[in-house]
């Protein structure tokens, strides 16, 4: 199993639980890409840095379309127990850290076809920012993988739990390729194009001025649920949130991995709300990770 992609997914599942971490059974055809040096020890421990263009989590433009920045402490035993903390600077506030993360994700493969993964995931905002970014909250999911050969299917079911539950329900399909190794057969590269579908609570919210659709708890500010004034009619469904396409490119050379992944956000839904916006547009995605043991 490919050490360096797995560990690139948990990176990427720590921001976008889109992507959670699975076997990816389609990729079995070469060794680690970032392979222990000089010992067969069932641990290993990471450090990444991470660059966005823009932050799009569960259907919310978190970073309103401003660049942001991340690093990140990895451990994993056996490639299949991942441990992390993470650290995120949004440029949109002044805040150095404008919150941070710590997750955990274990996954398991049954057979060449598939494999099932589970995990955890909790955010802490930075308190000054309760109010205009979101609440702290957790994530949890359970996720099952299926290769087909020619596409890799993964279905998340989760929900966050804040002052809100909701549930959530992801569909990925992708298809991992890479090219012939160079350099005395010590790098190469990857590819790995996706489409992303997700579910969760919409928030629907009528008054006397019209009618607004947006993500419901916790991410939006904080304090407005109970706070609407008389005629206003807040009712909440499960809807699509959110249509992503993206192809992760990535450069693989011994303990060192560097991803480029151009992406595009199509909107699932739409809102006049002046303090959220529906996720839209090209988003870009840089990402280093260096195993360390």
């Amino acid at each position: 199993m490919r050490t360096l992609i797995r560990i690139r997914i948990y990176v990427i599942s720590i921001f976008f639980v889109a992507c959670t971490l699975t076997s990816l059974s389609q990729e079995d055809n070469k060794e680690p890409a970032i392979q222990s040096p000089g010992s067969e020890s069932p641990h290993s421990l990471f450090a990444g840095l991470m660059y966005g263009s823009n932050m799009v989590y569960m259907g919310s433009d978190v970073s309103q379309n401003k660049p942001y920045y991340s690093g990140m402490l990895i451990y994993g035993y056996k490639e299949n127990l991942f441990l992390s903390a993470s650290a995120s600077h949004l440029t949109l506030f002044d805040k150095l850290i404008s919150f941070s993360s710590f997750a955990g994700s274990y996954s398991h493969t049954f057979s060449s076809w598939f494999d099932i993964s589970a995990g955890l995931t909790g955010f802490i905002v930075n308190g000054s920012l309760t109010d205009t970014l979101f609440s702290n909250f957790i994530y949890g999911y359970v996720s099952a993988g299926f290769d087909w050969k020619i596409l890799y299917t993964t279905i998340s079911a989760g929900g966050v739990f804040s002052s809100a539950t909701s549930p959530y329900l992801n569909i990925k399909n992708s298809r991992y390729f890479e090219t012939p190794s160079f350099f005395s057969g010590k790098a190469y590269f990857s590819f790995d194009p996706y489409v992303n579908i997700m579910f969760g609570n919409l928030t629907k919210t009528t008054t006397s001025d019209g009618t607004t659709t947006g993500v419901s708890p916790p991410f939006k500010p904080s304090g407005r649920p109970g706070q609407q004034s008389s005629g206003t009619v807040v009712t909440t469904y499960i809807g699509m949130m959110e249509v992503d396409f993206g192809l992760p490119v990535t450069f693989n050379a011994g303990n060192l991995a560097l991803e480029i992944e151009p992406g595009y956000v199509l909107p699932a839904y739409k809102t006049s709300s002046d303090n959220l916006s529906s996720p839209e547009g090209f988003t870009l995605l840089v990402s280093l990770l260096y195993r360390m043991f």
